[in-house]
């Protein structure tokens, strides 16, 4: 019997994962950052700054302590960016059904998280900071998927990773639904990575398809598209093995091939739109380097968790010394390097001398 779940992170996919499972009829509480919000989700029963449009169920309320949200709960899921979620773990360190280890966890968030010996994986960084009770327990949950189809009931296919089976098994009994599906895979390092490294392809497929519309020559077709998903398969299923990744069916499974082909092609995509926006909107033009575009990230309007990725994902390749032209070459394109017309001409001609 489920008694409690929490969910931090009131974004979009945290809002939509909440939603799921409160029609459940189960006991949900989601923590926003900001009161708003939950006066929104509590009040309108919607989400409207992050997932407007959406009626969220009765039974789902939302509170800005989080303390409070976490304090007792069966299962706790984290919704936070990657580049918030570490602060925002150390929130809860001091809650008793935390420290006890008598709540199950698991972690939605994608990208890595920085560290004095270089970028390291969510789950590992996690279990230096949780109690020991959660080595090696954690359930990692990732595949093709955005909040706005999940929370209007589109079919749906996710995976939860994690090194303990009965945990992977209880958040899958915990999330699925007659459209919600969902797998369990041990390879926790090569999903995690999967995860992360799409969003830097993402950004590059959003560049091509841009180039594409402006291209008078017609260069670029849908094969163009395919070849670019392929080469970014292989970079990131190099990158995955440097990571310490498991098993290569998982490159070509939902958590691989699945999430990079939706990330890429889908409309909802924040890293897709932010490559789109690089050559139809000039969005770089207003910054000097990647580092400034970070640092400056609530000006765009939206988080493309891409931007942090390839800065991570530069450093690993320079760490395990990797060879990974796309991920290099949008490193270069962020930091203002190179053009991003340049840069696929030149990839091209390498390519074609394979």
């Amino acid at each position: 019997m489920i008694a409690k779940v929490a969910i931090l992170g009131a974004g979009a996919w945290g809002t939509a994962v909440a939603k799921v499972i409160a029609e459940k009829g189960v006991d949900t509480t989601i923590w926003g950052l900001e009161p708003s919000t939950c006066d929104d989700i509590n009040l309108r029963r919607e989400n409207t700054r992050f997932l407007p449009g959406v009626s969220l169920p009765a039974s789902l309320k939302a509170s800005p302590d989080i303390e409070k949200t976490a304090e007792g709960a069966d299962y706790l899921i984290l919704a936070i960016p990657s580049m918030y979620l570490l602060d925002t773990v150390k929130k809860i360190l001091n809650v008793v059904s935390i420290r006890e280890g008598q709540t199950a966890i698991a972690v939605l968030a994608k990208g890595f998280i920085p560290a004095p010996g270089g970028p390291r994986l969510i789950i590992e960084t996690l279990e230096d900071y949780l109690p020991g009770f959660y080595r090696r327990s954690l359930v990692y949950i990732a595949g093709p998927s955005h909040a706005e189809e999940v929370a209007c009931g589109k079919v749906t296919g996710l995976i939860a990773a994690s090194e303990s089976p009965k945990n992977s098994i209880r958040f899958r009994h915990l999330l699925k639904g007659p459209r919600l599906f969902v797998f369990s895979s041990f390879d926790v390092r090569g999903v995690q990575a999967a995860a992360a490294a799409k969003n830097v392809i993402a950004i590059l497929f959003g560049m091509l398809e841009a180039i594409k519309n402006l291209d008078k020559r017609g260069r670029f077709g849908d094969g163009s598209d395919s070849l670019l998903l392929a080469a970014g398969l292989n970079e990131i299923q190099a990158l995955g093995r440097a990571l310490g990744a498991t098993h290569p069916e998982t490159f070509t499974s939902i958590s691989g091939i699945g999430d990079l082909d939706v990330t890429c092609r889908s409309q909802f995509g924040r890293n897709r739109r932010f490559g789109l926006e690089i050559i139809e909107k000039k969005i770089l033009e207003p910054f000097q380097n990647l580092d400034d575009i970070i640092g400056r990230i609530g000006e765009i309007g939206y988080l493309p968790e891409g931007l942090t990725a390839t800065k991570y994902v530069w450093e690993l390749m320079e760490k395990h010394k990797l060879k990974l032209p796309l991920c290099a070459g949008l490193h270069q394109i962020l930091n203002r390097e190179i053009q991003p017309m340049d840069f696929l001409e030149s990839f091209l001609s390498e390519l074609g001398k394979q």
